[in-house]
């Protein structure tokens, strides 16, 4: 796309028909280039770039639909005030004027009173963009002095397993899938996740690779594929551990490649060989005979000399050994020697591969000292804590971007206490009128990606994405920088010597989180630039790890008192660990939301239908429940009622309830989870959404969401 195509201000006045490239802001490895056609002012058409080779003029089902979600009737166009009770959802219309004063007061007298750090910052994937995620927003809270966030909620303990092992978050380079021989496909939807690295998942099929799926859930993926293993949730590492058994038994294994590039061979060996596959398939929950293919399939590729490639995701990291299994996982293309073939290795995430000026774009040197750091994944705990000296000040105020924690955050009976606290202050940066907005005091309209400035790298390939503004602002909707530098003046935040903190325009801040990383200028135009990659990085060795190996065995986890080899740990929550709740629940997205996202849409609504969990049939046959009754599910922590789908997408033993719905949606008011917990992963302090036990039931009725939603701990 040359650059006479792409828009400049003005937004398409005056009947000119324009083309605006940008970037798709999702938290989804794929990271399109879309373009938006735009008449007179208004965005007609949003679809995918095909001058970007990743994107190739193609974009998901999801975002597709951009247009209806900019033009949504439900869009909060204006600021508005809470004038009912939390969580009732009743609003009046203010001024900008009256909501910045109002803001400003409260958390003035929130510092004054309990201290900065009595304000809590909670934002995550909303958008994925360098600029209206973290930049202006942490400068804000940085000068503030506020706690900080440990943004942890989704992959964080993957991203841990990398760094230990592999020694940053990078990998192959996803087009190389395209020539693979053997592609296993662990713990991904790619179908509905991941769409363009399934284009080369099948160019690879149509040359003949054999495709294997790993999921718990029978999956759209899995349907595709040559090959289904529906392991137990959590075992991820057994597999892996078991695999290598296999491989070391057989003796499939590169022994160069092990003894030049690896650190730790002889102690992953014995511990590797603990792991039979008997031993392996009663943990895992599948056949021997299936361990024993798998490592079969795997292990040939070394002796054929073709390439094996893994393309891992982060669905398998949500239980309590999650980066320890992420770790087993990683360890795999070493064993055979893998990473010699362009097309071999493994894939988790390429964000490693641009190291953006995120220092210069935060400016962490404003706070004057350290900032407490509260876990995202325990919003809920956070929330009731009283304030002592372990905790520091009770959190007194919220301000909320980017995200949507009631529905979101895990164990949501807590989040939604903790919101509901008549003596928390929190503000809410939003589109519509969210589960969270209902307990805001505040609701502050933002801006969608059509109608701002940003840069975004990619999680699942090598380039760097600008996204231009396509159109004006809808109604008084602001960016999320426009909108913390308004807070900043009205707080006096940038006062001398710091107003040009808070005084770089949307574009300076773009060019400064890639200044000297990229062209800046070829960016400008034609929208993404490729990040210089080698084709096979790893084929001899130099690993971004101290050692410059693989690193089986780390020193550095040992220094911190934890396990220095990937182990395999049990779930908090394990299969038969307490009969009241014999089965395990895992709550993957829906195939046309993304979390929380796109779940008011009316055409995605439609192509989803109501909310339902998947039942197996021997699961359903044992409790009565045939397709579309309305169940319970159940434990401790809470309940969700929804309609049962019986059908072999679930293994026996596991419900799988898709998510996220937003609670106003569904039957009881509750969402899915309302019944996961706040524990934590092995590393990286992560929410283990599927380390989770319940019960399900057939239920005649539904007991109200306000009885629900009290009885929760």
């Amino acid at each position: 796309m040359n650059e006479t195509t792409i828009a400049r201000p003005g937004y398409g006045q005056d009947h000119q028909v324009l083309q605006v490239v940008g970037a798709c802001p999702h938290d989804c490895p794929d990271t399109c280039s879309m373009v938006t056609t735009v008449s007179s002012g208004l965005a007609i058409k949003v679809g995918g770039n095909p001058a970007h080779p990743q994107t190739d003029g193609v974009l998901c089902h999801k975002v597709s639909r951009y247009q209806e979600r900019t033009y949504h009737r439900d869009r909060v166009l204006y600021p508005l005030k809470r004038v009912g009770p939390k969580g009732a959802g009743q609003f009046e219309t203010i001024s900008w004027d009256q909501a910045l004063t109002e803001i400003a007061q409260q958390l003035g007298e929130v510092a004054t009173h309990h201290g900065p750090q009595a304000i809590l910052p909670y934002s995550y994937g909303g958008t994925l963009g360098l600029v209206q995620s973290e930049s202006m927003a942490e400068r804000f809270f940085n000068r503030l002095g506020a706690s900080a966030l440990d943004r942890t909620i989704c992959a964080q303990a993957g991203a841990e397993g990398l760094v230990y092992t592999l020694g940053d978050k990078v990998g192959m380079r996803v087009e190389e899938f395209a020539n693979s021989q053997l592609i296993l496909i662990w713990g991904s939807n790619s179908i509905t996740s991941n769409l363009h690295f399934w284009r080369y998942a099948q160019e690879a099929k149509r040359k003949g690779a054999k495709l294997i799926c790993i999921d718990p859930r029978k999956t759209e993926t899995a349907d595709k594929c040559h090959v289904h293993l529906a392991l137990l949730p959590g075992t991820d590492a057994a597999l892996a551990l078991g695999l290598m058994g296999e491989l070391i038994r057989n003796n499939w294994l590169d022994h160069d490649y092990l003894a030049r590039y690896t650190l730790g061979w002889d102690e992953m060996r014995a511990m590797a060989l603990a792991w039979t596959a008997e031993r392996t398939a009663a943990v895992c929950g599948l056949d021997v005979d299936a361990v024993k293919a798998l490592a079969h399939a795997y292990g040939q590729c070394y002796v054929n000399g073709t390439a094996a490639a893994i393309r891992l995701n982060y669905g398998m990291q949500r239980t309590k050994g999650g980066s320890n299994a992420v770790r087993a996982v990683l360890s795999l293309p070493a064993l055979i020697g893998a990473w010699r073939h362009a097309a071999g290795g493994v894939l988790l995430s390429s964000s490693g591969t641009l190291k953006p000026r995120m220092s210069a774009l935060q400016r962490p040197d404003l706070a004057a000292g350290p900032r407490r750091v509260i876990n995202m994944s325990t919003i809920g705990k956070a929330l009731q804590e009283k304030g002592d000296e372990r905790f520091g000040p009770p959190v007194k105020a919220l301000v909320v971007y980017n995200s949507n924690p009631v529905a979101v955050a895990p164990q949501s009976g807590q989040v939604v206490q903790g919101f509901a606290r008549d003596d928390l202050f929190t503000v809410v940066l939003e589109h519509f009128l969210t589960d969270t907005t209902d307990y805001a005091d505040i609701v502050l309209p933002a801006t969608t990606q059509l109608e701002h400035w940003d840069i975004h790298k990619s999680y699942g390939h090598t380039d760097v994405l600008l996204n231009r503004p396509a159109i004006a602002p809808l109604g008084e909707c602001k960016s999320n920088t426009e909108i913390f530098r308004l807070l900043a003046h009205a707080m006096g935040l940038d006062s001398a010597p710091y107003q040009e903190v808070f005084a770089s325009s949307d574009l300076d801040l773009c060019k400064l989180a890639v200044e000297g990383l990229v062209n800046f200028d070829l960016l400008m135009v034609q929208g993404f630039a490729h990040l210089s990659f080698p084709q096979a990085p790893f084929a001899n060795g130099g690993f971004p790890t101290p050692s410059g190996k693989c690193e089986f065995y780390s020193e550095r986890l040992l220094q911190q008192g934890l396990p220095p080899l990937p182990i395999y740990v049990a779930n908090y929550e394990a299969p038969g660990s307490d009969p009241r709740y014999p089965l395990c629940m895992i709550s993957p997205p829906a195939r046309n939301f993304m979390n929380s996202t796109f779940a008011n849409i009316e055409s995605l609504l439609e192509k989803e239908g109501e909310p339902y969990a998947e039942i197996n049939p021997q699961d359903a046959k044992a409790r009565g429940i045939a397709e579309g009754d309305i169940v319970r599910l159940y434990n401790d922590r809470g309940s969700y009622w929804c309609r049962a789908k019986i059908t072999d997408r679930a293994r026996a033993g596991v419900v799988n309830a898709l998510g996220i719905w937003w609670t106003k949606m569904t039957l009881g008011g509750t969402g899915v989870n309302h019944l996961t917990s706040q524990n934590l992963t092995d590393m990286g302090r992560a929410a283990v959404f599927y380390d989770c036990l319940i019960e399900i039931e057939r239920v005649d009725e539904i007991v109200s969401s306000s009885v629900s939603a009290s009885v929760q701990q």
